[in-house]
C-alpha cells in the first residue's frame, strides 16, 4: 500500500472506515462515510497519528487514490493544504489553537480539503480547547478535522459531541514484529523481541530494535528495581532512573535539536559558525526555548516509559506466582523474574504495582518525577523485605 496504510497495523476496522470516507466524493457535507470532525483514539503505540496522516494524505489525494508527490509532502509536513497542531512542552498553548484556527478557516489551495491533524488533543486545557470548540462547530465546508487523545474522556464533552470516534486497539505484537522486519529490515528474532518488551507499542518496539542504547537502558533499569532493598538504595536507584531517561531524551532531540538551530541561522542569512546579530537573538532565544520545553517533555516521557517497563517487570512476576502460563513480557529475564516470584510476597507485588501506577499517575499531575519515583522505589523496598 501507499500513502501510509502500509504501516497501520491492527487497525483493520478503522482503516476501512476512513478509507471508505476519504473516496467519497461528495465531501463532508455528502451525508455520507465523510464527516469534517474526527477523533482518533488508543493507547500509547497504537499508531493514532500514523493514521492521522495516512486519512490526511487519503484526503489530500483525489478521491480515485494515494497521490506519491502527496505522500511525500505529508510525510515532510509541508503540504500547503495540511496543517498540524502538535506540543513539545507539556499543553498546547492558547495562542497555538488560535493561529491553528485561523489557518484551517482558509480554502485549500490545491486540494479537495484543508486538514488539520491535532496529534495531542489531550494536552489542551479548558480555555484552549474552547478555542477549538467553534471551529469545530461551525467549520468551513472544505475543512477536515482530526483529532488524536488516548480516550474520548481526554477531551470536553463539548468537543466530543461534534466528532466521529474512532477507537484504535493495541496491536498484536506479532504484527508489530513483521512490519519492524518488512519496512526497517530489523532480523525477526530481535524484532518479536522488541514488539513484546514494548508490549506493541509501535515507536517503542522501533528503538528497541534498532538501538543498542535503547536495550541497555531498559535492561538497566529492570537490573536496578531489582536490587532495591533499602530507603538509600531506593533514593540512588531513583536518581539513576532520571539520569537514563534525561540521556534517553537527550539523545532522541540532539540531531534533530542540532538540524532547527543550523535551519533556523540559514534563513536568518547567518552561516555556520557566525555571529548572531543583537537583532535575531530573539528568534533563536525563542528557538531554545522551545527545544528546552520538549527535553522537559521528553524526560518525563522517558520516566513513564521506564515506569510502564517496570509494570511489565512486576506482571511478569505475579503471573509467574499465580500460575499463569503465558509468555512473560520480559522473557529474557525469566530466571530473574522466577526468582523473585519465589522469594516475594504476592501481596507485595500487588503493592508496588500500585505503587508504580501512582508513580505514574503524580508525575502527569506535574510532581517532580523525582520525588514520585523515589516514594515508587520504597515501596518496592519494603517489598523486597516482605516474605
Amino acid at each position: 500500500m501507499t500513502g501510509g496504510w502500509g504501516e497501520i497495523v491492527g487497525q483493520a476496522d478503522a482503516v476501512a472506515t476512513l478509507q471508505r470516507a476519504a473516496a467519497e466524493v461528495g465531501g463532508a457535507e455528502g451525508g455520507g462515510a465523510m464527516t469534517h470532525a474526527w477523533l482518533l483514539t488508543g493507547p500509547p503505540g497504537s499508531g493514532r497519528s500514523n493514521l492521522a496522516y495516512a486519512f490526511a494524505t487519503a484526503l489530500l489525494s483525489s478521491p480515485a487514490g494515494i497521490d506519491a508527490e502527496v505522500a511525500t509532502l505529508v510525510e515532510a509536513r509541508t503540504h500547503p493544504d495540511l496543517v498540524t497542531l502538535a506540543t513539545e512542552g507539556v499543553l498546547i498553548t492558547i495562542a497555538q489553537a488560535r493561529a491553528v484556527v485561523q489557518r484551517a478557516s482558509l480554502a485549500p489551495s490545491s486540494s479537495r480539503y484543508r486538514v488539520v491533524v491535532v496529534e495531542d488533543a489531550d494536552r489542551m486545557a479548558e480555555r484552549t480547547s474552547n478555542a477549538l470548540l467553534k471551529a469545530l462547530e461551525e467549520p468551513p465546508p472544505e475543512t477536515v478535522w482530526i483529532l488524536c487523545a488516548p480516550s474520548e474522556a481526554d477531551l470536553l464533552p463539548t468537543i466530543r459531541s461534534r466528532v466521529r470516534t474512532l477507537t484504535l486497539q493495541v496491536p498484536d505484537a506479532a504484527e508489530v514484529a513483521r512490519l519492524l522486519v518488512e519496512r526497517d529490515g530489523v532480523d525477526a528474532a530481535v524484532a518479536e523481541r522488541a514488539a513484546r518488551e514494548a508490549q506493541s507499542h509501535i515507536g517503542m518496539a522501533r528503538r528497541l530494535a534498532t538501538s543498542d542504547e535503547a536495550r541497555e537502558r531498559r535492561a538497566e533499569t529492570l537490573q536496578i528495581v531489582m536490587r532495591v532493598s533499602t530507603a538509600a538504595s531506593a533514593v540512588l536507584a531513583a536518581a539513576r532512573f532520571v539520569e537514563i531517561a534525561t540521556a534517553d531524551a537527550e539523545a532522541l532531540s540532539a540531531e534533530r535539536d542540532e538540524a532547527e538551530r543550523a535551519q533556523a541561522l540559514h534563513q536568518l542569512g547567518i552561516e555556520p559558525g557566525g555571529t548572531v546579530p543583537p537583532q535575531l537573538k530573539r528568534q533563536i532565544k525563542e528557538l531554545e526555548d522551545a527545544q528546552k520545553q520538549r527535553a522537559k517533555r521528553g524526560m518525563r516521557d522517558g520516566v513513564d516509559r521506564i515506569l510502564v517497563d517496570l509494570l511489565s517487570l512486576y506482571r511478569d512476576i505475579l503471573m509467574t506466582q499465580l500460575g499463569v502460563g503465558r509468555e512473560l513480557v520480559n522473557e529474557a529475564m525469566r530466571p530473574t523474574v522466577q526468582g523473585a516470584a519465589d522469594y516475594l510476597a504476592r501481596a507485595a507485588v500487588i503493592d508496588v504495582l500500585d505503587a508504580i501506577r501512582l508513580a505514574r499517575e503524580r508525575i502527569e499531575a506535574n510532581v517532580p518525577p523525582l520525588l514520585a519515583l523515589e516514594a515508587m522505589l520504597v515501596a518496592a523496598a519494603r517489598a523486597a523485605q516482605r516474605r
